[in-house]
């Protein structure tokens, strides 16, 4: 649909809509250019009505924490949404449930868990994304995944219709779901045990110093560029990447991280090009050298 359509149709929603919206300060790599339509759903109403007004016309994004994104610098041809303050509330069910909307950082929901004296979610404090991408990846880290304290999901398919899905019908893999792509994540529900804060807080900051130790932080990078191999290899992909590829290898500023070679950065100025000719470079490299062939854990929007 062109612009002049969809600002008529979209009309509505006034200042919550935007037109040819500037991306590349919504991800950790700082890199994209614009979306035809960005839309703020400030609550589940004006969600399902833009979903409703929409019908299915436009290709949609849904745009978490942009953690784990790499954006083209082209205009992407579609609509991205984003959840606004009404998805990002945490309550407790019962003693031992929480629920929180998908907008949720996964730090603040394993801090949320700690204050309330629940274990099992401190794996979270170390997943730099939010509790709707963490679902939808089954994201994880030191032996933890989603899968493990999920008990149901909530979600809104792209007609606006709201549906619940218990985890048992759910089928969770390494880093994926078969859960249909057209689906929204709204909310989830989530089992801990009781436990004692102090006790959860000195595993948190475990957990912290060995992240730390081993990933970059506070730079521009985006997570594990590629899942691990588990069914090809018992070798982890830092393993693979670093017998395969020259690590001071670079396309612009687009880098491999000294820290950890699963880990690309961005120097300053790295374009989409740039990045996505070190992904592509890294996987040639790995493929030709071991026989194996990597498959990206980052998401590319383009």
């Amino acid at each position: 649909m062109k612009i002049n359509q969809l600002k008529n149709l979209l009309n509505d929603f006034g200042e919550d809509v935007k037109f040819n919206f500037d991306l590349k300060k919504k991800n950790w790599f700082n890199i994209g250019g614009k979306s035809k339509v960005f839309f703020k759903a400030v609550n589940l109403k004006n969600l399902v009505n833009f979903l409703k007004k929409l019908n299915n016309q436009e290709k949609i994004f849904i745009l978490g924490a942009g953690s784990n994104l790499l954006i083209t610098d082209n205009i992407f041809d579609g609509v991205v949404i984003k959840l606004g303050k009404d998805f990002n509330n945490i309550s407790c069910l019962n003693d031992d449930i929480l629920i929180a909307g998908s907008g949720v950082l996964d730090k603040s929901l394993s801090e949320f868990a700690m204050n309330n004296n629940l274990s099992g979610f401190e794996f979270l404090s170390c997943i730099p994304g939010t509790v709707g991408g963490g679902i939808k990846m089954n994201a994880g880290c030191f032996g933890k995944e989603f899968k493990d304290i999920l008990l149901s999901v909530q979600a809104i398919d792209k007609s606006g219709n709201v549906i619940t899905i218990p985890k048992k019908d759910i089928l969770f893999d390494y880093r994926k779901n078969n859960l249909s792509s057209d689906l929204i994540f709204l909310s989830a529900s989530f089992k801990g045990k009781k436990s004692n804060s102090l006790k959860i807080k000195k595993e948190i900051n475990m957990l912290k110093a060995k992240k730390n130790k081993n990933q970059p932080t506070k730079i521009k990078t985006s997570g594990s560029t590629f899942k691990n191999p588990i069914d090809q290899t018992k070798k982890k992909v830092w393993q693979l990447i670093e017998e395969s590829v020259s690590l001071d290898k670079s396309f612009g500023d687009a880098c491999i991280s000294k820290k950890h070679c699963n880990f690309f950065v961005n120097k300053g100025n790295a374009s989409f090009k740039d990045m996505l000719q070190l992904i592509n470079f890294v996987s040639e490299k790995v493929l030709e050298k071991t026989g194996i062939s990597l498959e990206k854990e980052i998401k590319i929007l383009e």
